[in-house]
């Protein structure tokens, strides 16, 4: 989406200077002086926006106050600004406070210094992107999409400008990097700074200082006076030899001095090691665009998992429990049914490891809780389960006699999907871990909260009691992952639940018991 007249764009930035400068180059490609509103720190740039429309926010990453990534933070957060464009500004170079940006849902990271036509790129760039709506809570967002950058071959090479008033000299010059670097040439100072002031301006000067009408000094001077050039490097090429000229130069921001007669050997190396570090920086600004990238990438693919395919699993296996119940289904459908019951429940277990847990772990989930029949999935995970484990002749029980309120069966406020792979994981843990010919019992009690209690025969070893719901704590079963018991804990806590162990070396039994909120009659009342 290109820059227009009526584009409303808000500069963050603590420097007056610099947003005075981006101010400017933001007219020059096309936006109007009236429609530019300035803030010198995040705090202020969320009162203009709760009074102003904006259609980009520029920002700043450092600021007192209020921080760019503050600003970013706060906005996500907020339903009306959620949806808002945000390009950052930096020169930082952390890659983990980069991908903290990012996974709050930056719209794109420009790296300093930058020429207009960057600028430009990325404002349009991020423009086009607007941010899936998502649950925003105090730690973080998803990260967005986007489409991967394409850069060609004539964006990549970088780009030397030769000044000089002498032919020989610049065909030399453009001589030794023509097959390296893309050269251009300037006969005057005035044609240098019309170049090195333009929208697409040269990565490093090779300035002479003794030319008629502007000299190398005043080119280096006015360069330094414009947002376009003031961070090229410049390398002056002269017959100037004394200190006062190498001196001045310095002060005038030159980076190296090389004298005539150039000498080759000398000239080349020195070009190429100030090229590495702009290539190093433009090598930056490539890698934070494919993180930016990635991470689209990555929110795109779980959208698919979490909804395209959470959603219509859900409904497949609803489908199937209708069947079984069905007295019209012969007892080899049946068991067919809870064979295709079974898998389905798997795959929903790995889509709600795979794409929830990392929400989970990082504070990015939200719950949207809704009544849940808990007596239904125990008897239904219980009821596959049976037949799993047919071979270890396990008698699986549940007893969820005590579920009925007045005319309503016991109900828990949480995610149905998530008690089913918490249940699941449980029920199997405890199957496996059952000697054979062994009971597993669960149980519901009817509490506040509601209490759900896995029961099986053989005590949980000693070793990992303390760290039984940590991540990958396993032992003694062949294959045996360590997520399973780490995952339900996960998945408890995130309905606002609670999981302990009890062991019973006596009896040699273990109890997992499971706390889940018990919906009320308020809360029913409430629930949609």
């Amino acid at each position: 989406m290109p820059i227009t007249k009526s584009t409303i764009i808000l500069v963050v930035d603590d420097f007056e200077s610099m947003r005075k400068v981006t101010s400017s180059q933001l007219e020059t490609l096309g936006a109007a002086a009236k429609n530019i509103l300035q803030a010198k720190d995040g705090a202020e740039a969320l009162r203009i926006l709760q009074n102003h429309l904006v259609d980009i926010v520029i920002t700043d990453w450092n600021m007192p106050v209020m921080t760019g990534l503050d600003l970013l933070i706060a906005m996500r957060a907020n339903a009306k600004l959620s949806q808002l464009p945000v390009l950052m500004i930096t020169a930082e170079a952390e890659r983990a406070r980069v991908e903290q940006a990012i996974s709050y849902g930056v719209s794109g990271l420009l790296v300093k210094p930058y020429t207009p036509g960057a600028l430009l790129d990325r404002i349009e760039r991020a423009m086009t992107w607007r941010p899936r709506k998502v649950d925003v809570i105090e730690s973080g967002i998803e990260p967005a999409i986007d489409a991967p950058v394409s850069l060609s071959k004539e964006t990549v090479r970088s780009t030397i400008l030769v000044v000089d008033d002498t032919p020989d000299n610049l065909h030399l010059i453009s001589q030794l990097f023509k097959d390296e670097y893309r050269v251009r040439i300037a006969h005057s100072g005035e044609k240098a700074l019309e170049i090195c002031t333009s929208n697409n301006p040269p990565d490093i000067v090779l300035l002479d200082i003794m030319m008629p009408g502007i000299d190398g000094f005043e080119v280096a001077k006015r360069m330094r006076e414009h947002p376009n050039s003031e961070n090229i490097p410049v390398i002056f090429v002269t017959a100037m030899t004394d200190q006062d000229a190498k001196l001045k130069g310095m002060e005038l921001g030159a980076v190296d001095f090389v004298t005539k007669p150039i000498d080759p050997t000398a000239l080349i190396p020195r070009v190429r090691n100030f090229m590495r570090f702009v290539e190093l920086r433009k090598q930056l600004q490539a890698d934070y665009d494919g993180m930016l990238e990635m991470a689209r990438l990555k929110e795109d693919v779980e959208h698919i998992t979490r909804h395209d395919l959470k959603g219509p699993l859900a409904g497949v296996i609803g489908l199937i429990q209708a069947m079984e119940e069905d007295d019209s289904t012969s007892r080899k459908q049946f068991e067919q049914l809870r064979l295709v019951e079974e898998t389905a429940l798997q795959l929903l277990n790995m889509i709600n490891l795979s794409s929830e847990l990392f929400k989970i772990e990082t504070g990015r989930f939200k719950l949207d809780a809704q009544p849940v029949k808990i007596s239904d999935i125990l008897r239904r995970i219980v009821e596959v389960s049976r037949t799993t484990y047919n071979e270890k002749h396990l008698t699986i029980s549940v007893d969820t006699d005590i579920t009925v309120v007045g005319d309503e069966p016991l109900q828990i406020l949480g995610d149905s999907m998530f008690c089913y792979s918490l249940f699941q994981n449980l029920v199997k843990n405890a199957c496996e871990a059952a000697p054979e010919k062994t009971r597993v019992i669960v149980s519901l009690v009817d509490e506040d909260p509601v209490q759900i209690k896995i029961q099986n025969k053989g005590a949980v070893p000693a070793a990992i009691r303390n760290s039984f719901f940590e991540r990958f704590v396993t032992q003694g079963k062949s294959g045996g992952t360590g997520l399973g018991t780490y995952s339900a804990r996960l998945l408890a806590e995130a309905q606002n639940g609670h999981i302990s162990l009890d062991v019973s070396d006596e009896d040699n039994l273990t109890i997992v018991t499971v706390s889940l909120p018990r919906l009320l009659e308020v809360d029913a009342n409430v629930v949609v």
